[in-house]
Order: structure tokens, then C-alpha cells, then sequence
């Protein structure tokens, strides 16, 4: 069985697939090829998991022509594969399926590509609204499509050495203390503006952890994060609030450092789903986005929103221009939940 899986673009729900990755492969077996047609970044989000037997780059806006829809299509065509699975919801992948002979088409029936597909999947609805449904669990739903048992909603992440190997540096350079000491903040995401809580905001928070819990602070970001957590660490203006601006960042920095990590505040970004995915508690702030699309089923993660009127409006930036939504989730609140989690760590550490 050769099996094409369209890996999500975005890595927070990268991560969110690797419950049905799980599911393939323990229902088709060790025999099975499972081929992931993904962009390189994602690739390197899912480094070091044995779930996928071989990999396709997939981005027609890059300027290698080998990544482009004619290039991948003819890939697909060489693989010849029994199936594809699209985890993405796009037309464009759907027809990249139909055209490179994938005998079965599992996906949901989006943006018209329904005709394309040979299993179709609906979401719930109510009248003409789609019910919001966890991505998880819509992920899984395409694995029971294909015949595969029950899988629990568990996140799955692995790190390599050089991984491990560059955060044990950042934690020389910046003088960190051992992990279980070490409280990792990310204030960014790729969505877009919406999603961010005030950098004033993080560093009132950063102060607190550092000065009355005794803890140090790794402020995470991305490439396009550095500013962002410059300013943080500036307005924290304390030795122990330190970040990742001035390093060679990656994503597999990224996970090994939340891997390490006491406790993950976060934005709800990619870095949130790590830190579920290597058991670490986190705090995930959310705005313009619902919770319940992004549910991961993980008892030691603990959701905060403030509900507003216009909200959530799912929109990459506020079209109110005022960012209710965060700007009203106020520092205090957050802190209690630091409090709250670090208190269940401790309760659990006696026991």
C-alpha cells in the first residue's frame, strides 16, 4: 500500500496530523509506503518521527521549480500511489491527486473539489453553519475513512541530536538554568497581528515570574519574531528575562527549547502545540480565533480567552483596530494561571 498524505501547512496543525500519521501507520503497517507531500519547513517540524517513509516538497510559490505543481504531480505519478489523504482543504491539492492516478481520494468537500475525491467526508453543520468540529479529531476522521481503529488524540513530537545540541548552547550562552527552572514565553505567530498579546504585556509578565517566583525566562520567536522579542526582554529589563533574537534560529530549536521548559505561555501558535506534544503544561491565549477549532485534548494546557462582542472574528487582523481581544486579557489573570499551573506541578511532584 502506497498512501500520499498532504501534510498541513501551517505547523501548529502539523503537529494536530500526527495522531492520523499514527493511526496510518499502525493500521497499514510496517510494509506500507507513507509519502508526505509537504512544505521543507514543516518537514522540519515533523524531524525525527519514523511516521513517513518518504517526503515530496510542495510550495508553488518557491522559486525551485521542483517544488512546483507540475514537478510534484509527476513525483506523485512516479510514487503510484493507492491513495491519497488530504489533510489540506484546497482545490488545487485535491486535483494534484485526481491527475497523479491515486487510485482512492480521502478528504472533506471543500471549495468545490468534491468531484475530485472518491471518499467524502462532511463536516457536522446546522443549517448553512459548519459546526466547529477540533481539528484533531477532523484530522482523525480521514484515518477512519481509510479503515483505521480508534487513535487517541495524542500530539507526537521527536527532537534530533543537533537539536538538543544547539539549545544546550543557547542555554550556556545565556547562562540558563537547568530546564525545570527555565519558563519559555512565544508572543508571536505566523497567522497574523490579531493573535498577539501586548509585548508590554509579556515583559510585566516576565518580570513577575522572574521576580517573585524565583524562575529565568527564555523568550521564544521566528524569524520574523526577533524584533518582537528584543522589545519584550528590553522593557523586562532583567538579567534573567533572556530570549532567542540573536541566535540562528530553527524549528527544531524551537521544540528542543520548549521541550526543556517548566512552563510554556503562549500565543496560540505553533509553539503551543509543541509544547502538548512533549507533555510540558502550557498556557495558550487566545482572540480572534474559537478554542474549540484547535481543542488538543490535553489536560495540562489550560485556554484563556476575554469574550467580546465582535469575537472571535477569525480575522489575521483586527478590522476594529481597538484588539480587544487580547489588549482586555490582562497580565493579572495570566500571571494567576502561571501560579495555578506551577502550583499543580509542585502537587504533583509531592505526590
Amino acid at each position: 500500500m502506497k498512501i500520499g498524505v498532504f501534510i498541513p501547512n501551517w505547523i501548529g496543525d502539523a503537529v494536530m496530523c500526527t495522531p492520523t500519521l499514527r493511526a496510518l501507520r499502525r493500521n497499514f503497517g510496517p510494509s506500507a509506503k507513507l509519502v508526505g507531500i509537504l512544505r521543507p519547513y514543516v518537514a522540519d517540524c515533523l524531524a525525527g518521527s519514523a511516521w513517513l517513509d518518504g517526503m515530496i516538497y510542495y510550495d508553488r510559490r518557491s522559486d525551485d521549480p521542483t517544488m512546483w505543481s507540475g514537478a510534484v504531480c509527476r513525483r506523485m505519478r512516479e510514487q503510484k500511489l493507492d491513495a491519497a489523504i488530504h489533510l489540506t482543504n484546497s482545490f488545487r491539492t485535491a486535483l494534484l491527486a485526481w491527475l497523479s492516478g491515486a487510485k482512492q481520494r480521502v478528504g472533506y468537500v471543500r471549495n468545490g473539489r468534491g468531484p475530485l475525491l472518491t471518499h467524502k467526508l462532511y463536516n457536522p453543520r446546522r443549517g448553512f453553519r459548519r459546526l466547529p468540529m477540533s481539528t484533531i479529531d477532523e484530522y482523525l476522521s480521514l484515518a477512519y475513512a481509510m479503515g483505521c481503529e480508534l487513535e487517541s488524540p495524542r500530539l507526537e513530537l521527536a527532537t534530533l541530536p543537533a537539536d538538543e545540541t544547539a539549545a544546550d548552547a543557547v542555554w550556556h550562552k545565556l547562562n540558563l538554568p537547568s530546564g525545570d527552572q527555565v519558563v519559555v514565553l512565544n508572543s508571536g505567530g505566523a497567522y497574523g497581528a490579531a493573535k498577539i498579546w501586548p509585548s508590554e504585556y509579556f515583559a510585566q509578565l516576565a518580570r513577575r515570574i522572574v521576580n517573585e517566583q524565583g524562575l529565568s525566562v527564555l523568550v521564544l520567536c521566528g524569524p520574523a519574531e526577533r524584533i518582537m522579542a528584543r522589545e519584550i526582554i528590553k522593557l523586562a529589563d532583567h538579567p534573567r528575562v533572556t530570549g532567542l533574537p540573536d541566535e540562528e534560529l530553527s524549528v527544531g530549536l524551537s521544540k528542543a527549547c520548549v521541550r526543556r521548559s517548566r512552563l510554556l505561555v503562549t500565543t496560540d501558535s505553533g509553539p503551543r502545540f509543541f509544547a502538548v506534544a512533549f507533555d510540558v503544561p502550557v498556557i495558550s491565549l487566545f482572540g480572534p480565533t474559537p478554542i474549540a477549532a484547535t481543542r488538543t485534548h490535553y489536560d495540562r494546557e489550560i485556554c484563556l480567552h476575554h469574550a467580546v462582542p465582535c469575537g472571535p472574528c477569525g480575522k489575521r487582523t483586527c478590522p476594529l483596530k481597538h484588539h480587544d481581544c487580547m489588549r482586555l486579557l490582562g497580565v493579572e489573570r495570566v500571571y494567576a494561571t502561571v501560579l495555578e499551573q506551577l502550583y499543580r506541578q509542585r502537587t504533583i511532584r509531592a505526590a
